[in-house]
């Protein structure tokens, strides 16, 4: 890919990434009791992928050298970022009301995975599989919602563009990955606050 395209991504990346970030933010700060967990995971993830969408417009914008940053943050963000996000969806749309404790073994787990995955070089399986299972999970997540409407739609889109990036040694799309993620990300902001509305509302009715 030519520089202007990876440049126009990463800027389309970090752009996203904070306004779903902001999104969620706000929407973590207005959330009461055990739906606000799995908010403030996501909103981990949203920062992760604004943290390397920053370093790459760094890098190939401002000229600063972020390279060994650029590609760790990158591979956090879709072996860790991407996973607490769609973790997150199917909790929501499940209703599983997991505690802090939980959370934070699923947070702690993914890291320590990742860094397995780093140091025994098996990023490139891990990666692979790991996005699969993520796009499965958010889409699945999309179509627990009823009725399915907006959430159904912003799930299955979200799948396909997380699907789309997926790092396959020969597709096409994989210089593409970074536009893909920032494409999804919005998507997963509005399943992520549906979700977290539903989630509340459906309360009342199961005391």
């Amino acid at each position: 890919m030519s520089m202007p395209f990876d440049l126009a991504q990463y800027l389309a990346l970090s752009l996203t990434a904070l306004l779903s970030a902001g999104w969620i933010g706000r929407r973590w700060h207005t959330t009461a009791g055990d739906e606000q967990t799995p908010l403030f995971c996501a909103l981990l993830g949203l920062v992760l992928a604004a943290g390397a969408g920053l370093s790459g417009l760094a890098q190939l914008g401002l000229g600063f050298d972020t390279g060994e940053a650029r590609i760790w943050l990158e591979q956090a963000t879709f072996q860790l970022g991407v996973p607490l996000l769609a973790t997150a969806c199917l909790a929501l749309a499940r209703g599983w009301n997991w505690g802090r404790p939980v959370w934070g073994r699923v947070v702690l787990g993914l890291c320590v995975f990742f860094e397995l995955a780093r140091q025994f070089g098996w990023s490139q399986p891990y990666a692979l599989g790991l996005g699969v299972a993520s796009a499965l999970v958010v889409a699945y997540a999309g179509l627990l919602h009823r009725p399915l409407g907006l959430p159904g739609a912003a799930g299955l889109l979200a799948g396909l563009l997380l699907l789309a990036g997926v790092p396959l040694p020969t597709s096409a799309l994989t210089g593409w990955r970074v536009l893909t993620l920032a494409c999804a990300l919005p998507l997963l902001a509005v399943l992520l606050s549906v979700l977290s509305t539903s989630a509340q509302a459906a309360k009342p009715s199961q005391a």
